[in-house]
């Protein structure tokens, strides 16, 4: 599964609203000028957000938008699942070997674990300590 923009810039949108949480609405045109974004695009991510009950608008000279919830209450998954739909990285066949079934099956789970236990509070406040490891996978 790979996230398109959509997915990525979506995530944007809801840290920075997160990040302005309580402070009230925060306008799509300033996320778009701090992130280098198109302030258009972010106008067509932010509709199915709010249908999903995930952002509330606020009409007005001084509107915007806010998160619905708390941002320990929303989750990476939530987020991704509204804009890119359901999280798989292939299609579990079940006349599959059983082996890559249950493969498929592990990185499937595996991903939704991550997303599902990362909400936006931590996102918003993730400071970069510098002491992780990475390591880059070619297959």
């Amino acid at each position: 599964m790979k996230i398109s923009t959509k997915g990525r810039y979506g995530l944007t949108i809801m840290i920075a609203l997160a990040k302005k949480f309580g402070e009230g609405p925060v306008s799509l045109k300033s996320i778009a000028k701090e992130n280098n974004l198109s302030e258009h695009y972010l106008e067509q991510l932010i509709s199915p957000l709010r249908n999903a009950m995930l952002v509330k608008s606020v009409r007005g000279a001084y509107g915007g938008y806010m998160l619905a919830q708390e941002p320990s209450e929303i989750t990476a998954g939530d987020i991704i699942r509204v804009l890119e739909g359901p999280i798989s990285p292939v299609e579990v066949m079940d006349d599959e070997e059983p082996a890559k079934r249950d493969l498929w099956i592990k990185i499937r789970d595996a991903v939704k674990d991550v997303l599902d236990n990362t909400t936006l509070e931590y996102l918003a406040t993730y400071e970069d300590k510098g002491d992780q490891e990475y390591f880059m996978f070619y297959i």
